[in-house]
């Protein structure tokens, strides 16, 4: 008889297993709720045209601009220790792999910082870089030879990948183990999930992290809005602040008033990719603004001819908010940073 039960559960748990994985048009005659995935409508912002009048305070607050560059060098400091000390107990040194598809300029940018990063710090660093009409075949292929190097530690895909690639596929073809952007489903699950430990979190929600509880900021029981809800940086660092106890509101491109929500935020986390989305009238009088946006405007006075501006109008916060990240040089160093501690751990962990 309770060979019969067994076998009557494992038939049912068969069946519940091939239903969640069929197409989710099967259960539209049941249910009236949509699929998830045809509710990701593209991330539309539209800017004010019209810069808002300055906001005037009683008294002017006095604004800490935090240096990104010297937190991440302090950081870089010890890594480079670590590194010598795991060289000289096992023979063996951390070792990165980097991926990047194309002849995307920013891509490349991030892509040679993180290589040299490696160098100064004395990670192994391998990169390998393939057409921008490259098939996804050719990609997982590279995955798959990374996954079985001893000798590498963590793999990265550079983002965006072009358009007629599936993203989620391949990076998912990245070993757990070894994903130290912190983007496999796994990793990102056990993120959301109270009482789990993800193998590596996110590099810049880490890193805007780090950045806070260095700067002395405390952030359970405070109100932090984010900005934007990307799958690289808003959706983890939404989590990752939830971890944290703090109460968190997620603002994107479908919401309502979002002046009147961000202003009641005591931590405001930008990462729109809208240049200077967020103004002065935004900010609520003493709160504290990461700024996680890059973006290049021409400007002939520079050496490049252009200039780097953040999602946050950084003039009209100064002033408003307490304490403020700036572009460059705020979470961008500190990105990389994470980047190599992740690296750093990934390789501890099997030498242990």
């Amino acid at each position: 008889m309770l060979l019969i039960a067994r076998k009557a559960l494992a038939s049912v748990h068969n069946k519940a297993i091939r239903l969640t994985t069929r197409e989710v048009h099967c259960l539209r005659s049941i249910l009236v709720s949509p699929p998830l995935v045809s509710l990701d409508l593209p991330e539309n912002w539209i800017p004010y045209s019209d810069p808002p009048s300055p906001v005037s305070f009683e008294t002017e607050q006095k604004t800490v601009v935090i240096d990104g560059k010297v937190i991440a060098e302090d950081i870089r400091t010890k890594i480079i220790s670590e590194v010598w000390k795991m060289k000289n107990d096992v023979g063996q040194v951390p070792g990165l792999a980097v991926v990047l598809v194309g002849q995307q300029r920013d891509s490349q940018t991030y892509v040679r910082n993180k290589i040299k990063a490696c160098e100064e710090t004395g990670i192994k660093s391998i990169l390998a870089e393939l057409p921008e009409d490259c098939t996804e075949g050719q990609i997982i292929n590279v995955l798959k030879k990374f996954n079985e190097d001893t000798s590498i530690h963590g793999v990265l895909v550079q983002l965006p990948l072009p358009q007629h690639l599936d993203e989620a596929k391949i990076l998912h073809m990245v070993r757990l183990e070894k994903d130290v952007d912190g983007f496999h489903p796994l990793n990102m699950g056990n993120l959301a999930m109270r009482g789990r430990e993800p193998l590596f979190v996110s590099c810049t929600p880490k890193g805007c992290v780090e950045l806070l509880i260095r700067s002395g900021v405390e952030l359970a029981r405070k109100n932090a809005v984010v900005i934007g809800r990307s799958n690289i940086v808003g959706l983890p660092m939404s989590l990752l602040l939830q971890r944290y106890d703090a109460t968190v509101s997620t603002i994107h491109a479908f919401t309502k008033d979002p002046e009147h929500i961000t202003k009641e935020a005591d931590i405001v986390i930008a990462a729109a990719g809208i240049p200077n989305l967020v103004r002065g009238s935004w900010l609520k009088p003493g709160a504290v603004v990461i700024d996680v946006g890059t973006f290049p405007v021409e400007d002939s006075s520079c050496e490049h001819g252009y200039r780097l501006v953040g999602d946050v109008c950084f003039e009209e916060a100064l002033g408003v908010a307490s304490a403020i990240t700036p572009v460059p040089g705020g979470v961008g160093p500190m990105t990389i940073a994470m980047l190599l501690c992740n690296t750093l751990a990934a390789a501890k962990r099997i030498s242990l």
